[in-house]
């Protein structure tokens, strides 16, 4: 009765913006642009807003902050503030540090 007989089921995927990859919607973390133009992670994933996928790698964080493609995805300037927050949010999941553009 309606399809394919399979127990399956279906895994919803998305896209990483740092490293293109695809990966099961669980495995990512949500950046999202709120309506009043607020920038949050969406744990749940069910924020309304424009939301964006990070994967929880340590280069997805850098790369997706400092060349800006979370910027361009989110189609929204992240301030410096926000992004240094997004940076310490980052190395709290991933376990490793990020770095935040100081010399060393």
């Amino acid at each position: 009765m309606g399809g394919s007989g399979s127990n399956s089921k279906h895994i919803v995927e998305r896209t990483c913006v740092s490293c293109k990859s695809k990966k099961a919607k669980w495995e990512l973390v949500r950046i999202v642009r709120t309506p009043e133009d607020g920038l949050e992670i969406d744990i749940r994933g069910k924020k309304a807003g424009r939301g964006a996928y990070v994967c929880r790698q340590k280069e997805c964080w850098e790369d997706g902050l400092k060349k800006k493609r979370l910027d361009h995805a989110l189609k929204f300037h992240i301030s410096s503030e926000k992004r240094e927050e997004l940076l310490a949010y980052g190395n709290t999941i991933t376990g490793n540090a990020i770095k935040t553009g100081a010399c060393s």
